[in-house]
């Protein structure tokens, strides 16, 4: 937005806080001189705003009596964009050089949303949780997205039809627990009713949610993106991995973290904190272990591998190449 712009646009919040303001009072207010405020006013007229100009002693400008803005036509598709939008910025430190714009911005735009609209994104917004800075996030349906979200704040069960990554179509009972966004998705987690489990579902999986009569008891215990986390690291998968690492827990989890690992935390002795540098259990289950040799050399930490033998092979492996490219080839001797 051009400055010019944003000028006139504060000039038509100062005027609708109501009240005849000075043509001093706004030129002070927006940093401009006197002639320039009256050519912002121009522009709001011409923009069929009612800017009705007071003479005399106190005169100035103000709104027609009884003028509000219209209300703000968006549809659930666009609002969830907008407040969306503003806080992942707000997560990915894109602000602007006012910090609090972002906050305002979303306080003016649930200030003019139909009411039934603003309650339905803010119950999204309290029901949401990151576990890491948003990325280019799935698409999941904005209808089941917010009827999950309610379902999370009420406690009520709710009805979804879901596709898994096989293609295998179901339909489950759902106690939601919370909405979580990580690694470019949106998942929900919960308790399968049909198998008493907990689950976790990728929204844009989701084809129809519908709340159902009746509540249910939220547990105890790890928030719902700990909860998604623990189900990434705990998944079935075609290798269970199993290491003893020597190092500091936030040396680990720097290129393990919680979604791809469990780490066992030894209780540490007396005076001892987690950047204490002690052998950690950690344990994760992979599909293939290819990744797994560069990850483990670039801890550069002392490493224990437990299961299995692959891995063992394929980091001696990685070792011997490593120590041939490091060797070079070989070269003649150089004339004397």
């Amino acid at each position: 937005m051009s400055r010019p712009t944003g000028r006139v646009l504060t000039l038509l919040e100062l005027l609708q806080s109501g009240g005849t303001r000075t043509v001093a009072e706004l030129a002070d207010r927006l940093g401009v001189e006197g002639r320039t405020v009256r050519r912002y006013v121009d522009q709001l007229i011409d923009l069929d705003v009612p800017v009705e100009s007071v003479r005399g002693r106190y005169g100035g400008y103000r709104l027609a009596p009884g003028y509000r803005l219209p209300p703000l036509m968006l549809s659930d598709d666009e609002a969830l964009a907008v407040l969306l939008g503003l806080v992942a910025g707000r997560r990915a430190g894109l602000t602007t050089t006012e910090r609090t714009a972002s906050e305002t911005a979303s306080a003016k735009i649930r200030r003019v949303l139909p009411k039934h609209l603003a309650r339905r994104l803010d119950t999204l917004l309290e029901a949401l949780a990151f576990t890491d800075q948003p990325g280019e996030f799935d698409t999941p349906d904005a209808g089941v997205l917010l009827t999950i979200a309610d379902a999370v704040r009420h406690h009520r069960p709710v009805s979804i039809r879901y596709t898994d990554r096989d293609g295998r179509r179901s339909e489950r009972t759902l106690h939601a627990y919370g909405i979580v966004a990580h690694g470019g998705r949106w998942y929900v987690t919960g308790k399968d009713a049909q198998i008493g489990e907990d689950r976790t579902f990728r929204l844009d999986r989701i084809a129809d949610a519908r709340t159902l009569p009746g509540s249910f008891e939220a547990p105890v215990g790890p928030g719902p993106a700990d909860r998604v986390l623990s189900a990434f690291a705990t998944a079935e998968y075609r290798h269970e991995v199993t290491l003893r690492i020597h190092g500091t827990v936030e040396q680990i989890r720097a290129r393990l973290p919680a979604g791809v690992a469990n780490l066992e935390e030894c209780a540490p002795v007396a005076g001892e904190d987690r950047a204490t540098e002690r052998w950690l259990r950690v344990e994760l289950r992979a599909e293939r272990l290819d990744w797994l040799p560069p990850v483990l050399a670039s801890l550069d930490r002392p490493f224990v591998i437990e299961r299995p033998d692959e891995l063992r092979d394929l980091v001696t492996a990685l070792a011997d190449r490593l120590t041939s490219y490091a060797a070079g080839p070989d070269r003649e001797e150089p004339m004397p």
